[in-house]
C-alpha cells in the first residue's frame, strides 16, 4: 500500500493526527522546495511551509478525495506562496515581477544559497518571467509535474500551460543570451 493511500485511510477514519504525521513526513521536502523556488529565501520558504502544513491540518476533514492528495497539497502551497509574494510586493509598492527580481538580485548574499554564477543567472531569468509563466516553468521543469497535474493545481487548460511553458523557455533563453 502506497503512503498516499495510508494517509487517505487515516483521513477517512478521521485519524487526523496519524494522517498529518505521515503527510508531513512524505510531503515536507517537496512542499518546501516548491515554495523555496518561488520565494528564493530559506526563512520565507520555511515560514510559508509551516503555514501550508497548518492550513492542511486545519482542513484535513474537508479533503474530499476528488483530486489526488498531492494536487490538493500543492494547490495549498501554491496559493500560500503567491499570496505571500503579492502581499510583500504590495507592501514594497512594486509589481510581482519587480519584487521577484529584487529577491533574485540579492540571492548571492543569502547565507543558505549554494548555487554558482550560472545558477544565479538562471534564477534571475526565472524571476524576470511573468507570474503565470514562472509558476508553470518551475512546476514543469523543477517539480517534473505533468501538465494535467499543473492544470488541476492552477485551474488552467493544458493547452494554455503548454503555451506558457514554451514562452517561459524562450524568455529564459533570451535573458541568458543577453547576459553573456
Amino acid at each position: 500500500m502506497q503512503l498516499d493511500q495510508k494517509i487517505l485511510d487515516h483521513i477517512l477514519n478521521k485519524d487526523w493526527e496519524q494522517a498529518f504525521k505521515l503527510l508531513v513526513k512524505d510531503y515536507h521536502q517537496r512542499v518546501y522546495w516548491q515554495i523555496r523556488r518561488m520565494v528564493l529565501i530559506h526563512e520565507d520558504a520555511d515560514d510559508i511551509a509551516q503555514n501550508v502544513f497548518i492550513k492542511i491540518y486545519q482542513n484535513l476533514n474537508s479533503f474530499k478525495n476528488e483530486s489526488k492528495l498531492s494536487t490538493w497539497i500543492f494547490r495549498i502551497a501554491y496559493n500560500e506562496t503567491i499570496n505571500f509574494i503579492h502581499k510583500n510586493a504590495k507592501e514594497q509598492n512594486v509589481s510581482f515581477e519587480d519584487y521577484s527580481m529584487n529577491i533574485a538580485d540579492d540571492l548571492s548574499t543569502d547565507e543558505y544559497y549554494t548555487g554558482d554564477e550560472i545558477e544565479l543567472k538562471l534564477q534571475k531569468a526565472i524571476a524576470s518571467l511573468p507570474e503565470k509563466q514562472r509558476v508553470v516553468f518551475m512546476m514543469k521543469y523543477y517539480d517534473e509535474m505533468k501538465y494535467e497535474q499543473i492544470s488541476e493545481i492552477l485551474g488552467t487548460s493544458v493547452g494554455a500551460l503548454k503555451a506558457s511553458y514554451h514562452h517561459a523557455v524562450t524568455k529564459i533563453k533570451e535573458f541568458l543570451e543577453d547576459e553573456d
